[in-house]
């Protein structure tokens, strides 16, 4: 029978602190990185599926709207202000999802830059105090883009098209009613709420869409995918 003594004891100081040890030894670190990286990349991975599925959903809800708006002459122009509705819900689904997917996308970024990349070419790294980073965030995971910045990506990406062809689709439907300008508004008319109103919300919608889309106009997403200028040496 084995002895007592040599029974593990979770709760002694050596074995609450047993992964500290890792921290001087290179070896062990190096390891416990790339079983970190491979976890990381695999919630980013999982959250990235989460996104492109909204995206898709919005796709599919644009494309079938067009399809049965235009299918017949007695369909009522404002099934496409319901689309248009329908994809600022995804819109908002699809921000809240990226701004988790960046938690672990930038943990992934931090192993990528200032370990595996300085394996590759030891230039030294990207930020000194890459491991006090990732430590804090191990620790206290909080979101790091805010949530106008969230949706002005989603929308430059994808949703800033849907809701333009959506809104050019409206238009183009409200003129198989009429041929003039004030027929126009009027036609816009929606139970009985004006067509001026309707196509003064519509039009005060769609600025907001186009200012939150461009703004801010010099910001750029660190670690995001950019052009090259020069890529000669990957071809």
């Amino acid at each position: 029978m084995a002895d007592s003594s040599d029974e593990f004891d979770p709760e002694s100081p050596e074995e609450r602190e047993v992964a500290g040890e890792a921290a001087g030894d290179r070896t062990d670190f190096l390891s416990l990185m790339g079983h970190a990286y491979r976890g990381e990349l695999g919630r980013t991975t999982a959250w990235r599926t989460r996104i492109d599925r909204t995206t898709n959903w919005a796709v599919v809800l644009t494309a079938s709207l067009l399809t049965w708006a235009f299918s017949g002459d007695s369909r009522p122009h404002y099934i496409l202000l319901l689309g248009v509705v329908m994809v600022t819900v995804f819109l908002g689904i699809e921000t809240r999802r990226y701004r988790v997917y960046d938690i672990w996308r930038s943990r992934v970024r931090i192993l990528e830059e200032n370990v595996f990349a300085n394996v590759l070419d030891s230039e030294g790294v990207e930020q000194s105090n890459w491991r006090e980073l990732l430590s804090d965030d191990l620790r206290e995971p909080a979101v790091k883009t805010p949530i106008v910045e969230a949706a002005s990506r989603r929308l430059q990406r994808v949703y800033f098209a849907l809701l333009s062809v959506l809104l050019g689709a409206w238009l183009v439907r409200l003129t198989v009613f009429t041929g003039t300008p004030a027929g126009l508004i009027e036609t816009a008319a929606v139970g009985r709420v004006p067509g001026l109103v309707v196509s003064v919300a519509v039009g005060l919608y769609y600025a907001a869409v186009v200012v939150l889309t461009f703004w801010p106009h010099n910001r750029q997403a660190k670690g995001e995918l950019q052009s090259q200028p020069d890529a000669e040496e990957w071809r």
